[in-house]
């Protein structure tokens, strides 16, 4: 027997720590090759890791929310192997490609592990349901927060009746409980905290009547066989955007604290921000400013798909110059959205309605939606953030003037 130290790898972007998300093995347990051992936090996502070696755990680098240094030990094992130390890059691979080739060939085949979300799995842990019993939609069979949901969801064979009068008893008090604040949703809240501390926001609320909007819409997704790629808002909201950017040149830009430089970008990098199981994330469409509508429309998607179901690229989180944020059929009359930093404008798309409006002095039904946007003050001028929002009601009016 002897003692094997996994040493957390360097997970790229420079990262010299990471903070523990989640655990999938304890002390003691009996660990196979390619298990995977729990989830690593960065900036930007969720990694999993996985044992190099079989053997079983004996010393794990600490809890939750605890933070360890890139090169640390991060999972002791005891194993047969004569190997005493995992590294990473070439040297973790050979050693790897050593101990796969030594393995009895009459092993039986460890249980295949479901792919899946951090956040799915945790959740299915704390409902006590076998990833195994659910099917896939994601690549590769993933298991999306979508197959999960709907899971859940399904009856199973529960007796209604029974379901029935259990609804209608009065409801016992929830428990207390405690949450530590680790991972994604520590990141968020320093980044927000941050962001409040430093920025002087400035927001600006518009009304804007999207009627001719919508009739554009739904015009062009009528033309659309795959439901899949029908237009929302946000794309024609995106495109009408980024032609007022080039107008004001200034919001498109983003602070660089270290140098005491504001850097006005030619392209524009547009950040979607995206409600998903782990908290609030900032997938980016770059040189948004070169998509036609169906294209950027497509790539919206796809960008805030793959950061529902955890398969987004880190690169792909980080590099915006402005961004895009909407609460959709949530999204209420207006709100203060948060800058994204190190940018210097955010627009906040809120719930449109149908209601009464004055129109060349007649009463009539219009539908109408708020833009609620905020503007860094200390580098966008009051005046200037109101005239590009004044630009953008202008386009979105008259949807024609988009395409022009």
């Amino acid at each position: 027997m002897s003692e094997f130290i996994f040493k957390l790898p360097d997970l790229g972007e420079g990262t010299v720590e990471s903070e523990i998300g989640e655990w999938f093995i304890k002390v003691g347990q009996q660990v196979s090759e390619e298990d995977v051992v729990g989830t690593m936090m960065t900036d930007k996502a969720a990694v999993e890791l996985s044992s190099p070696v079989s053997g079983t755990v004996v010393k794990l680098a600490g809890e939750p929310g605890d933070i360890v240094a890139v090169g640390a030990a991060l999972v002791v094992f005891e194993t047969d192997s004569d190997v005493e130390t995992a590294v990473a890059g070439p040297a973790r691979d050979r050693a790897h490609g050593a101990l796969q080739q030594r393995r009895n060939d009459s092993d039986a085949a460890p249980r295949k592990r479901v792919m899946t979300s951090p956040a799915v799995r945790l959740r299915a842990k704390n409902a006590g349901i076998d990833l195994a019993l659910i099917s896939g939609s994601g690549p590769g069979g993933r298991v999306t927060r979508q197959d999960f949901d709907a899971f859940v969801g399904a009856p199973h064979g529960r007796d209604d009746r029974a379901h029935g009068a259990l609804l209608q008893k009065p409801l016992p008090a929830m428990e207390s409980k405690e949450i530590k604040v680790i991972g994604l949703r520590r990141i968020i809240a320093d980044r927000m905290a941050t962001a409040t501390r430093e920025i002087p926001h400035f927001t600006y609320v518009e009304e804007i009547d999207i009627t001719e909007l919508e009739e554009l819409r739904k015009h062009l997704n009528g033309k659309k066989t795959d439901k899949s790629e029908r237009l929302t808002i946000l794309p024609l909201l995106g495109l009408a955007l980024m032609r007022a950017l080039r107008e004001f040149p200034q919001c498109n830009a983003t602070y660089d604290k270290d140098r005491n430089v504001i850097v006005q970008h030619g392209a524009v990098h547009l950040g979607v921000a995206t409600q998903t199981s782990d908290g609030l994330k900032v997938p980016v469409v770059r040189n948004a400013n070169s998509y036609s509508i169906d294209d950027l429309a497509a790539e919206i998607r796809r960008i805030t798909e793959a950061a529902r179901d955890n398969s987004i690229k880190r690169d792909e989180l980080s590099g915006s110059t402005i961004t895009i944020t909407s609460l959709g059929k949530l999204g209420g009359i207006a709100s203060t959205p948060v800058i994204n930093m190190p940018e210097v404008g955010i627009i906040g798309v809120n719930r449109a309605v149908e209601r009464p409006v004055v129109l060349h002095g007649q009463v009539t039904v219009r539908l109408m939606m708020n833009l609620s946007s905020s503007f860094d003050h200390r580098f966008v001028d009051g005046y200037d953030a109101a005239a590009m929002i004044q630009r953008i009601k202008e386009m979105l009016e008259h949807p024609a003037t988009i395409f022009l």
